[in-house]
């Protein structure tokens, strides 16, 4: 069976195909699609400066998952971690592991930590189709390496000529990932510094001469960029993944305009887009996101051969960090139309920050900052009929309520990524200030996404139905952030 060709295309509509992922799930194909993780560390340099990383089967980004809707993934990773060693996982992002809750890759939620020099398998299906990206879930590991693309071939809602396949976006600090995150979470915590530099499917060029005075790392001057090969008169399919740590991408084409088939998981017909704003995990298939994706997105035709010349001498209007934000809302709609029911309760939650006994810095969601227990994770707690959870961890109790709508307040200066495991989020609301209580973009269809962004000092709504029991043990839903320093 080809996965370039998947055997779904051509037999089910596109409209017949997201009624049955919406409602009857994806088929069941039996067909397993089997990889082999060996996580290890290792030095790298992506733009010419060396540095220490953390690799997927000696790689990064790490390997190309594939599968068509209705397959089984199966990966197995094997932490080699050492030196010093450490726990890991991996989480797929945007899947919604329906009945599958324990291969979500989430340490002291679904499962422990992969102890090092243990093996884990992964297995669940490619319930959705499109676009996406798995990264490591254990620390702030994934902003060190240990990150890579993966699409689930299935219907197309766009007419294309050439697949390029994913386009992974991502910030680049040449400072080891760990001490980065104890630079700002420490006593006196720094500002979260800027990357120094933005790699492009694993490569980039870097100025070696820009090195810090005493910086005796290894660098060397034009590494190399990521290259496209686009045919003359073709329409072609880029998948765009953020797979950064905290940096917001702008993506554009110079001289093309880009049609969005989708964000995240979510097929939407819109017109030919301007540049577009993805935060940290969205995907964007033609080009997705998510993040990273993790997201798809469709590029127009090109005109003319394509090599690489530098950027206009006319710069950019970049916008002040305080404004950023995802697009507005009212310019994606679903495909398949779903309209949110009156949710059964709604919970108000704050994003915040504050100063410990200690001096260090942390992060809150809802007045706590989480702090899990790898030893004993929250699902099999629950199972075990436990649910007297410590306060640390953040378990919000729904109960048996049908539906669930989230206020989310940005009480801070700094834009956040949501991530909701287990659900599609429909966005009904965002935005600066305080939500008004009632104003909901596009009510009878409004954007379903994988992550999004709460702007700074702004809010955010998001609604989902609790329709995955598993995934929620029952009554109890984990809220995290998943951004680099929180």
């Amino acid at each position: 069976m080809s996965l370039l060709g998947s055997i779904i295309n051509g037999v089910l509509s596109i409209v017949g195909a997201l009624t049955q992922q919406q409602t009857n799930g994806a088929p069941n194909t039996g067909v397993i699609r089997s990889y082999d993780f060996t996580v290890s560390r290792g030095q790298i340099a992506p733009d010419g400066y060396q540095k220490d990383v953390l690799l997927i089967n000696n790689q990064f980004p790490g390997p190309l998952i594939e599968a068509n809707w209705g397959d089984t993934i199966q990966v197995t990773v094997h932490n080699q971690i050492s030196n010093p060693s450490e726990g890991t996982s991996m989480h797929w992002h945007g899947l919604l592991q329906k009945g599958t809750p324990w291969y979500d890759g989430i340490p002291s939620v679904g499962q422990c930590p992969i102890a090092p020099g243990s093996s884990f398998t992964y297995t669940f299906q490619a319930s959705l189709y499109g676009t996406t990206w798995y990264h490591s879930h254990y620390s702030a590991q994934y902003a060190g390496g240990l990150f890579g693309p993966l699409i689930i071939h299935g219907p197309s809602n766009a007419q294309y000529d050439i697949d390029l396949g994913p386009v992974m976006i991502n910030d680049w600090y040449h400072e080891e990932y760990f001490s980065i995150l104890e630079s700002v979470v420490d006593p006196g915590g720094n500002p979260r510094p800027a990357s120094d530099n933005n790699l492009i499917n694993g490569k980039m060029d870097f100025d070696c001469s820009t090195k810090a005075a005493g910086d005796n790392t290894p660098c060397t001057d034009n590494a190399g960029l990521s290259r496209f090969k686009f045919t003359t008169g073709k329409t072609h399919r880029l998948r765009f993944i953020n797979g950064g740590s905290q940096g917001i991408q702008r993506i554009s084409i110079d001289q093309h305009n880009m049609t969005i088939i989708a964000n995240d998981f979510v097929p939407i017909p819109t017109p030919e887009a301007p540049p577009q704003h993805s935060g940290c995990a969205p995907t964007f298939p033609p080009p997705a996101v998510p993040q990273t994706n993790p997201t798809p997105w469709q590029p127009s035709t090109t005109t003319k051969p394509t090599r690489p010349r530098p950027p206009p001498a006319k710069p950019w209007n970049i916008p002040d960090p305080g404004t950023c934000a995802n697009d507005d809302l009212s310019l994606s709609v679903p495909y398949y139309s779903i309209t949110p029911p009156t949710p059964a309760t709604t919970k108000e939650l704050s994003i915040s920050f504050y100063v410990n006994e200690t001096g260090n810095f942390l992060w809150t969601l809802g007045g706590t900052s989480f702090r899990g227990n790898y030893n004993h994770p929250v699902l099999s707690q629950a199972q075990a009929g436990n649910l007297s959870f410590p306060a640390e961890w953040n378990v919000q109790n729904f109960g048996t309520n049908s539906s669930v709508r989230i206020v989310v307040n940005n009480l801070t200066p700094a834009s956040h990524p949501m991530h909701l495991h287990g659900h599609n989020m429909e966005i009904l609301s965002e935005g600066p200030g305080s939500w008004d209580g009632s104003s909901i973009t596009n009510p009878s269809n409004p954007i379903r996404r994988d992550v999004q962004l709460v702007r700074a000092n702004g809010h955010m709504v998001m609604q989902y139905d609790t329709d995955n029991p598993d995934s929620d043990s029952g009554c109890a839903d984990m809220y995290e952030l998943d951004e680099l320093y929180e």
